[in-house]
């Protein structure tokens, strides 16, 4: 059998080899403009941030122009100590470059750019600076609640602000600043309560097991006119079983449910006439092991003072689910009390040690009025989704569903 076929192959690509090696010699010429080393731009671009050793003002655009006739500006990059890189406009000819987005305050800014002479000679220049940190008064700082914890299904996250936010511009730019991350991922928005507080929850309640962390991103990033966002500590919550507590004031029971699963069956006694409990969704607020109660605390006309155990507290005019041994008769049976759930001082305790604070007690068949949304403790489940997501200014009249990209993404392949 012959191998000269397999010998010609080797040569021919021997010689291939060669014949590349002295077209990539011929292109290292140093003749070339672009083999030459990147000059120093310096000389050649003019740059009204600040000098030595004093800051930017961060409301100021940056701009970074081409001096003389014979050069122009190709690219300029500029990003921020964490990484983040500020919008900006190249003039068609090269001669200036600008910001189209505002300078984050209190940072360090390093900004590169590129030039190129009349013979198309690269040039380079970077420059680094800082801007100013915003005063205290001009600062938005953000308290996340609750504590870092563990807590039941229904804890809504809130963001607490130092100053007024009002706009959707303005609130669109808070909301993009924090950041939810959970695991497994899992769909919410944050809801605008008022000017300066925000609700976060998810379209249903938390996953059992879930983990959520809530950070900002707002530092240095500007708001709206004379202010900036501040500090904020970060939160991580994880969550517990799902507990729920379904009271029914017309067949005076409660059924408590963990994970989906009954596991126990209450007689309790709600509000009587004129003190009916409050219908609707409630998130356990606390549990305090003995509370004073008053008939002056509610504006009761019949007077009363009591010292009551196990109470857990579900909403902060205080209506709790509490210990009250002066009503087992009517429990099952009656509705006695000025508004609380009542039960025997056994089912109080084995209720208190059952629940955690984020833990859900809901009320049906009440002559009471509907909880409220927000005010009187956590009613945000109470919004349906829908509104809820209308208290978005990122959400706010943007359907619900996949996008157009996603529907692409998304459909099957024929």
């Amino acid at each position: 059998m012959s191998h000269s076929p397999r010998i010609r192959t080797v040569l021919s690509c021997t010689m291939l080899v060669a014949a590349l090696g002295a077209g990539a010699t011929a292109c290292g010429s140093s003749d070339h403009p672009l083999s030459a080393k990147p000059y120093d731009a310096a000389g050649q671009i003019a740059f009204n941030g600040p000098v030595g050793s004093q800051k930017a003002d961060p409301d100021k655009p940056l701009e970074v122009t081409a001096e003389g006739d014979d050069g122009r500006i190709t690219d300029v990059t500029a990003t921020d100590a964490q990484g983040r890189y500020v919008a900006g406009e190249l003039a068609a000819d090269g001669a200036r470059w600008h910001t189209t987005a505002p300078l984050a305050a209190g940072t360090q800014y390093t900004v590169r750019v590129s030039t190129e002479d009349g013979e198309g000679s690269p040039g380079r220049k970077v420059l680094t600076f800082n801007t100013d940190a915003p005063a205290k008064k001009k600062r938005l700082d953000v308290t996340f609640g609750p504590d870092s914890g563990k807590y039941g299904v229904g804890q809504p996250v809130t963001a607490k602000l130092s100053a007024k936010v009002k706009g959707k511009e303005a609130r669109a730019v808070v909301e993009r600043g924090l950041k939810v991350e959970t695991q497994p991922a899992t769909e919410g928005a944050w809801h605008w309560v008022d000017s300066k507080t925000l609700h976060y929850r998810p379209k249903e309640y938390w996953p059992a097991g879930a983990t959520i962390n809530v950070r900002s991103n707002l530092k240095g990033i500007k708001v709206r006119d004379r202010l900036w966002g501040g500090g904020a500590k970060p939160l991580r919550l994880t969550i517990g079983d799902r507990i729920e507590a379904v009271t029914d004031a017309g067949s005076h029971y409660m059924t408590v449910y963990r994970n989906g699963e009954e596991i126990n069956t209450i007689p309790v006694t709600t509000g009587r006439p004129g003190y009916s409990t409050r219908n609707g969704v409630k998130v356990v607020l606390g549990k305090e092991y003995s509370v004073r109660m008053t008939s002056a605390s509610i504006g009761a006309s019949d007077f009363y003072d009591k010292m009551v155990y196990y109470a857990t507290r579900v909403t902060d005019s205080g209506e709790y689910v509490h210990a009250a041994p002066w009503s087992v008769g009517s429990q099952g049976n009656a509705n006695t009390s000025h508004g609380c759930t009542g039960m025997s001082t056994d089912n109080a305790a084995w209720f208190y040690e059952t629940v955690r604070q984020g833990d859900i007690v809901k009320v049906v068949n009440s002559n009471g009025a509907d909880m409220d949304p927000f005010g009187n403790g956590f009613g945000d489940w109470n919004v349906d989704w829908k509104e809820w997501r209308g208290g978005s200014a990122l959400l706010e009249g943007v359907k619900e569903g996949p996008t157009a990209v996603d529907a692409a993404r998304l459909r099957p392949q024929v």
